[in-house]
């Protein structure tokens, strides 16, 4: 009798074991691209028009083959580069070099530089706004966004956004949405005008910096200090806080899952389902590795791209993040 009610026990525990495996997402790290160069790193973004995945690597870009980790090309000069974007109706791209006040140009196609642009101090973001078809960079010691219009090149306009803009997206109706990492706010600008139209405070929320934006709920996700905050984009209503892993710089949005995804540096990613636009559950957290705080999300194959490096052991005495060991960056490749 006690061999049966055991044995049934076990086989209980067995299908709720069985069960809880069933309701978790099932990513994991599924390869490792490793990139020999020195320097630090920021965002990645994955090519809009190839297999390609374009990594902020120090002072250059690293483009890599996004199947096999296989080096494409490299994008020089790029000294403090922290962000990709990409005009695909003119073939080009865009850095943002923070360390030069620069942004580079380049061709999609061959990757050769084209121009460089002067823009605003410390620029960091970039992005494709894609109502009035300009790129803009988010400048954190500037405190404003630069307005480059891709067709000739040029800065065309800046909006003064009163504090240090971290992050951007669009709806593609004009309306574009910046985190204000020093103020724990979101900024709403009009693209039709580039005026500020509203400024929605995230509190309790602290230090927002990852930004993603669901269009069919017109709801932000934006990334703060161990919350995830999802916020009303007509309206600037809070609808939601959701607790998530700390250290996070980044945010992204699968519109095909209704998934949304925080890379935080402590080594996980913070995965949350939207089950309906005021309604959000956080599904788990899957470990990927310490400092993989940045993220690119491949729509196309549902694969997420976190970069990081092994640091040297934490030195007591010193001050700030342990310095990277030499040749050991890397590119963590997320899926099932």
């Amino acid at each position: 009798m006690k061999k049966n009610i055991c044995l049934s026990i076990l086989i209980a525990l067995c299908v709720f074991a069985t069960v809880s495996a069933q309701t978790k997402t099932g990513l994991h790290i599924t390869n490792t691209f490793h990139i020999a160069s020195a320097g630090g790193w920021d965002y990645l973004e994955v090519g809009p028009v190839n297999d390609w995945l374009y990594v902020s690597h120090g002072t250059q870009v690293n483009i890599l083959n996004k199947k096999t980790g296989d080096s494409v090309g490299v994008i020089e000069n790029t000294t403090g580069v922290h962000g990709i974007a990409f005009d695909v109706a003119n073939k080009k791209g865009f850095t943002s070099n923070g360390r030069l006040n620069t942004v580079t140009v380049f061709d999609m196609n061959t990757n050769k530089v084209t121009a460089q642009i002067a823009v605003g101090q410390n620029p960091d973001a970039i992005s494709y706004e894609s109502y009035s078809k300009k790129i803009i960079t988010c400048n954190g010691r500037g405190k404003n966004l630069s307005v480059i219009d891709p067709v000739n090149n040029t800065v065309v306009d800046s909006v003064d956004v009163g504090g240090k803009p971290e992050t951007a997206v669009n709806d593609g109706k004009g309306n574009l949405y910046v985190n204000i990492e020093d103020k724990n706010e979101i900024v709403a600008v009009d693209t039709k005008t580039f005026k500020v139209t509203h400024r929605w405070s995230l509190a309790p929320a602290e230090g927002p910096t990852g930004l993603a934006f669901d269009a069919k709920t017109n709801r932000l996700f934006a990334g703060c200090d161990k919350w995830l905050v999802v916020m009303d984009a007509a309206t600037g209503k809070i609808i939601d806080k959701l607790t998530i892993g700390d250290g996070c710089d980044g945010v992204a949005f699968d519109p095909a899952t209704n998934m949304i995804y925080t890379s935080n540096g402590e080594g996980t990613i913070t995965v949350i389902h939207e089950d309906a636009a005021d309604k959000y559950t956080v599904v788990e957290n899957v470990p990927t590795k310490q400092y993989a705080r940045t993220i690119a999300l491949d729509k196309a194959t549902h694969l997420i791209y976190l970069p990081t490096a092994d640091l040297e052991k934490p030195d007591p005495n010193q001050k700030g993040r342990p310095k990277m060991i030499t040749g050991s960056f890397q590119i963590l490749v997320i899926g099932k």
